[in-house]
């Protein structure tokens, strides 16, 4: 068995769960696992892009965990980076 952690934020609420879970366990068992659904029912496993420390992972479903990772799952972005700069840079003028 391995320790792992699965973390999801929105803007007013925040969780982290820790879990135990066998070796060979994928970031996608590891999130249907942890239950996080139930505490934000909007995630789609499925259809949600994750990471592990910060570093997405383009697989979740074949992505293999080891002790101590943390999955987070991440929110679609409201608005693209660069048209948020470029919104802020005008207010400015």
């Amino acid at each position: 068995m391995i320790r792992v952690e699965v973390a999801y934020a929105r803007p007013d609420k925040q969780e982290i769960i820790s879990l135990q879970v066998p070796a060979g366990t994928t970031a996608l068992d590891a999130v249907k696992l942890s239950g996080i659904v139930a505490v934000f029912p909007e995630i789609d496993p499925e259809n949600t892009d994750m990471g592990i420390f910060g570093k997405a992972i383009k697989s979740p479903a074949g992505h293999e965990l080891r002790e101590g990772d943390r999955v987070e799952l991440y929110r679609p972005l409201k608005i693209d980076p660069k048209q948020a700069r470029l919104n802020r840079a005008k207010k400015k003028s």
